[in-house]
């Protein structure tokens, strides 16, 4: 059932992204990622998440976007 959820959710976000096309693709990243610090926040201070679930998933986004390129950099700097 959940996966059915998060297929769901995935497939709503693409169609409401896929509206956004006037915003440039490095700010629409930007803001993505503005938000999602906001909700991992919000998740951690409501206690839906632990510390250790936080970092498990920014690992995992890390490998995700990075793959074996994930060496290349360190410190969370990106290119503007």
């Amino acid at each position: 059932m959940a996966e059915r959820t998060i297929e769901e959710c995935v497939d709503e976000l693409d169609t409401f992204v896929a509206t956004l096309t006037h915003f440039p693709e490095p700010v629409l990243a930007h803001a993505l990622r503005v938000h999602l610090a906001a909700l991992l926040r919000a998740l951690l201070e409501g206690h839906a998440l632990t510390l250790a679930q936080v970092r498990e998933f920014l690992m995992d986004l890390d490998r995700e976007v990075l793959g074996d390129h994930s060496g290349a950099t360190s410190g969370g700097d990106c290119e503007r």
